[in-house]
């Protein structure tokens, strides 16, 4: 990727964290990259086109960490521990890019928006798998584990809409807090 393109997509994820991607305006890309407006269409179809790059790569990368995180062990109460500080920490992290890459998937094509989702359904498997498994070997006590799963994806989805890196708590203090309270909502003793 050249500099320009990386400065494009930096510049569209700052724009659309801020201004959402309906209230940005490819002047607002170009001028944050530093480039004229037409060296947007020089990289990018379109500034959808964009809202996919920075939406598909964030989602890859995702599922990357999800994947890692479920086979960085063998037992259930590790394994989603790991999953759960991982994931909050990652959106911590990458509050800025979290917030764009979760919260602005109804401005995508239905091509891309079907892409985007098609991953967003491997994250929750590779979650649904490990609460399953807990369940199974009696270290999970929770009534459905779908809800389960779904609670644990948004409380860490979540943290990219409200955290902010001058706040109380670190990314990594967020990722600890969040895996306790994941333990807690499955019922781990």
């Amino acid at each position: 990727m050249t500099d320009t393109a990386q400065r494009l997509l930096d510049s569209a994820t700052a724009a659309f964290a801020a201004k959402g991607f309906h209230g940005t305006t490819t002047r607002d890309i170009a001028t944050g990259a530093g480039v004229t407006p037409g060296a947007v269409y020089v990289h990018h179809k379109s500034k959808e086109d964009l809202l996919y790059s920075i939406s598909k790569v964030g989602h890859e990368r995702t599922l990357e960490l999800v994947r890692s995180s479920a086979a960085s062990a063998d037992e259930p109460v590790e394994q989603i521990t790991a999953l759960v500080r991982n994931l909050a920490q990652w959106q911590a992290a990458n509050h800025t890019r979290s917030h764009v890459v979760n919260f602005e998937l109804p401005a995508l094509s239905e091509e891309h928006r079907a892409d985007v989702l098609r991953m967003r359904h491997q994250v929750e498997d590779e979650f649904r798998q490990v609460v399953e498994d807990g369940l199974k070997q009696g270290v999970f006590d929770v009534p459905d584990s779908n809800m389960a799963v779904v609670t644990l994806l948004s409380m860490c989805i979540d943290v990219g809409r409200w955290y902010r890196s001058n706040g109380r708590l670190s990314a990594e203090e967020i990722g600890e807090h969040h895996s306790q309270m994941a333990l807690r909502l499955l019922g781990v003793r």
